[in-house]
């Protein structure tokens, strides 16, 4: 049987993130082959003419991918 540990995560719920391609804000976190994977939320832009489907605005990324605000 084999330990894996992984350290804490290193960014919040409600923390302001960026990455390549824009910002938002982390919704939940979970652990991902020995790193954290980050749900963002991107800010919502203009309303299209077609309407919003849904949670477009949504992101799963790397910890590696992120850095702090």
């Amino acid at each position: 049987m084999t330990a894996t540990l992984i350290r804490r995560p290193i960014f919040r719920p409600m923390q302001r993130v960026s990455f390549v391609g824009g910002e938002g804000i982390v919704r939940s976190y979970k652990p991902n082959a020995g790193t954290w994977a980050y749900l963002v939320e991107m800010p919502l832009g203009l309303n299209p003419d077609f309407g919003r489907v849904g949670a477009e605005t949504m992101v799963l990324l790397n910890e590696a991918d992120l850095c702090a605000a």
